[in-house]
Formats: C-alpha cells, sequence, structure tokens
C-alpha cells in the first residue's frame, strides 16, 4: 500500500494580487526613473550637455526625476505592508535583514534609505557643511547600485527576468557608462574627445568667479584641487591663473559649477 502526500498551495487572494501588482509597476517605474536620474545628472553637473547641443541643461530635470523615483520607490515598499498573507511587517521594511529577510531585500532597504537621505540633505545643503555634503551626495552612487542588485534580483526570484531584461538593459548602460566617465581623470576625457586637449599651446586661462552666484558647494575644488580651495571659515581661494596643466580640470570644474559661477577666458573660453 503506498501512500502518496500532496502539497497544497493556497492560491492568493485576489486583494494579495492586485497589491503585488502595485508593487511590481512601481518597482519599474522606480528603476526607469532611477536610471534617467544617475544619467541626467551626471549630464547635467559636467556639462557635457552644453558641450553637444550648445545649450545648458535644467537641473531641475534632475531634481524631478530624483523626486518621482522616491515616489514609486516609497510605494514600492509600503505596498508590502497592505498584504493579508503579513509576510512583510513595518520592521522589515526599515531594518534590514530583520525577521531573516533575504540579501535582495536587504539591498533594497538600504538602497532606498540612502536614497532619500542624499536626496533629503540635497535638498537642505545650503544648512550642511559644503564639503561633507559634497562627499556625501556622492553616496548616491552606491544607492543605485543597490537598488539595481536589488530589482534584478527580485525579477529573477519573481520569474519577471525575462521580461524586464530588455528594459533593464536599456535604461541602465547609459547610466553606467555615464558613471564610469564621471570618475574618469580628465587626461582620459582628452582622448575620449569630451574635453579639448589642446591646451599645451592654448593661450593664458584667467578665472573669476562670482561671490554672488558661488554658493560653496566645493564642487569645483572636487575637480580641480590645486586651483580651488574652500578654506575652514567658507571663503573660496583659487589661482586667477593657473598653469596649462590644470586647465582641463579649471574647464571640468567650470562645467560642474551648479550655479555657472566660474567664468574663464582665454582658451577658447
Amino acid at each position: 500500500m503506498t501512500a502518496s502526500l500532496l502539497a497544497v498551495i493556497p492560491a492568493p487572494s485576489p486583494h494579495d494580487s492586485g497589491v503585488r501588482d502595485i508593487a511590481t509597476l512601481s518597482a519599474r517605474f522606480a528603476y526607469v526613473t532611477m536610471c534617467l536620474t544617475l544619467a541626467w545628472g551626471v549630464l547635467s553637473a559636467t556639462g557635457w550637455i552644453r558641450r553637444v547641443t550648445g545649450h545648458e541643461a535644467l537641473r531641475g530635470g534632475h531634481v524631478v526625476l530624483a523626486a518621482f523615483t522616491l515616489a514609486t520607490g516609497v510605494v514600492h515598499g509600503l505596498s508590502y505592508l497592505f498584504l493579508d498573507d503579513g509576510s512583510f511587517g513595518f520592521v522589515a521594511l526599515l531594518i534590514p535583514f530583520a525577521g531573516g529577510g533575504f540579501a535582495r531585500h536587504a539591498a533594497g532597504v538600504v538602497g532606498l534609505e540612502l536614497f532619500i537621505a542624499v536626496s533629503v540633505t540635497a535638498a537642505l545643503r545650503r544648512g550642511v557643511v559644503n564639503r561633507s555634503w559634497q562627499r556625501f551626495h556622492q553616496a548616491g552612487y552606491l544607492s543605485v547600485g543597490l537598488l539595481v542588485i536589488h530589482s534584478w534580483l527580485g525579477a529573477a526570484a519573481n520569474g519577471n527576468l525575462a521580461t524586464v531584461w530588455l528594459g533593464g538593459i536599456t535604461v541602465l548602460t547609459p547610466a553606467v557608462v555615464l558613471t564610469v566617465l564621471r570618475v574618469l581623470p580628465p587626461r582620459a576625457l582628452v582622448r575620449l574627445g569630451l574635453l579639448d586637449g589642446d591646451t599645451g599651446r592654448a593661450a593664458p586661462v584667467r578665472i573669476s568667479v562670482d561671490d554672488k552666484k558661488c554658493h560653496r558647494y566645493a564642487i569645483c575644488q572636487a575637480e580641480a584641487p590645486q586651483v580651488f580651495q574652500l578654506q575652514g571659515d567658507g571663503q573660496l581661494r583659487y589661482l586667477r591663473k593657473p598653469g596649462a596643466k590644470q586647465v582641463p580640470l579649471v574647464q571640468a570644474a567650470a562645467r560642474a559649477c551648479p550655479m555657472r559661477a566660474i567664468q574663464l577666458q582665454g582658451a577658447g573660453q
């Protein structure tokens, strides 16, 4: 006599199915706008859009994309609180690995919380020490990386990897490429044709900074630390006539200045 054991898996309720559909849709919107936020932020900060089109990039577009990413990301996370099966609790959505959660959930929790923290400090940056804000804002790259890992692992676990593969790669590739270009040294960008390399015989460059426009974000110092120095008292000191080797760095600093406070004369500027 043989006995067979049947495992019965209850079908999800229509309510839970609807909640998970909302979570899936909001996650996909958040993923796409997150990649667009990163790409637009790099393009506007470096001035590459102005170099190609002759027009300034609207940094407000970066803010709008970041806000939409936050909104859809928060909706994605909070939607799980409305599941009838009680598989997710408020603590599990706030604390990584709470209740023995999976690594992909932890990556999503940390990534979203870090994204929120970076966005809040960006909105309040006038009240934050400038150099500290600049360093912390760069943590946004880590946040995006964690959220990408969460998205792809989640898609694989839920059987949606084939569905999101094409769209995920399409929007992720330019974001990754622009991030890599953002951290490359100026000499590499010159070889790639993204910065002028004709500085050896160029006319001397003269720098002037509009004190009324300058908000002391120290982005120029991050690009050209030997030319721009933000003092402890908040005053910006800079070399008015930098050397020829510093010209590519100075040009990058002028393009990266969010307030367009740096004016250059000479070297085709």
